[in-house]
């Protein structure tokens, strides 16, 4: 048979509490609708399950046997309902006891300890997973839901920018310079700007394709109107600036990694070569109100304000 249009979780949600409260007056005041609305409501319910549920004995609603029976399957009907949404959020990883999240290599000096202190302050029972890679393999993940969120560098140029999923929310930390990575004591060492004309007869090393500073590397080639002579492409800022620091090639990396070594020397661009970096949290809109991801959130926002610039190259 058919369930009536008319009979929502709702009415039931107020024919359980009148069941309960037998009070028309108590029930408006419990679930903060008027009295007028309840009435409504059990008058409704009553039509829909087309038999009598009570009988009126002056202004009063008086139960019969059917509304008593009729609670007992309500009760359960509601409870199941409440029980399959819990495990439909829990699947969907809506407040759960695990959070997955992605970043960058060369966040984990002190970017990201510094998210999970905090985000682990405000939940000391969440259980966090750190996946460390490209932003391409992050961003791939996040879309297939094996990642809740990712914090990632994202061009700050408006065409880069702009092509960032809609469906996705982006929340700012700080924005990073590329500069010239060099070894110690090479010829541009005490530069105070590098025109990278200026290097087109070097040698350079690089990240694989996918990466956000992978990106940067080749804007910035493309403005200084050449292709550098590459020499090897790694797959992670570690190797990469240890081929810097072994003279293997120059780069172009994010200010951030100056703290990753003292082998290395950041030396600034000028201007009209330079690039920058805004490194962002990202996470489904659609989950914007996941309880685990609203602390992330509001940490990210706090670091964003207290920290960020502690991230760059000063």
């Amino acid at each position: 048979m058919a369930i009536d249009d008319a009979i929502s979780f709702k009415k039931l949600e107020v024919f359980l509490a009148f069941m309960k409260l037998n009070n028309m007056a108590r029930v408006s005041e419990l679930l903060g609708v008027s009295t007028v609305s309840v009435h409504r409501s059990l008058h409704s319910l009553e039509e829909a399950m087309r038999c009598p549920l009570f009988k009126r004995e002056g202004r009063s609603l008086i139960p019969l046997q059917a509304a008593y029976t009729f609670a007992e399957f309500a009760q359960r009907a509601v409870e199941e309902c409440e029980h399959g949404i819990l495990k439909v959020r829990e699947t969907a990883g809506f407040n759960a006891k695990r959070l997955k999240i992605g970043s960058l290599y060369s966040l984990t000096l002190r970017c990201i300890p510094q998210l999970m202190i905090g985000l682990k302050l405000r939940k000391p029972v969440l259980d966090i997973d750190l996946t460390l890679g490209s932003n391409r393999d992050l961003l791939q993940q996040l879309a297939d839901g094996k990642l809740d969120a990712i914090v990632i560098g994202v061009h700050t140029k408006s065409e880069f920018h702009d092509a960032l999923d809609p469906e996705l929310l982006s929340i700012p930390l700080f924005d990073d310079d590329i500069f010239l990575a060099a070894p110690l004591n090479s010829p541009y060492s005490g530069q105070t700007q590098i025109n990278l004309t200026d290097l087109h007869q070097e040698k350079f090393v690089t990240l694989a394709d996918g990466f956000v500073t992978s990106q940067d590397f080749w804007y910035c080639f493309e403005k200084a109107g050449f292709s550098p002579n590459i020499s090897m492409r790694v797959q992670d800022i570690f190797s990469l600036i240890n081929l810097v620091s072994g003279g293997i090639g120059y780069s172009l990396l994010p200010g951030r990694v100056a703290k990753f070594s003292s082998q290395i020397e950041l030396i600034p661009l000028e201007s009209n070569y330079g690039a920058q970096q805004r490194i962002t949290l990202l996470l489904p809109k659609i989950r914007e109100r996941d309880p685990n991801l609203l602390a992330l959130t509001a940490e990210c926002r706090m670091y964003g304000r207290h920290d960020g610039k502690k991230d760059g190259f000063l």
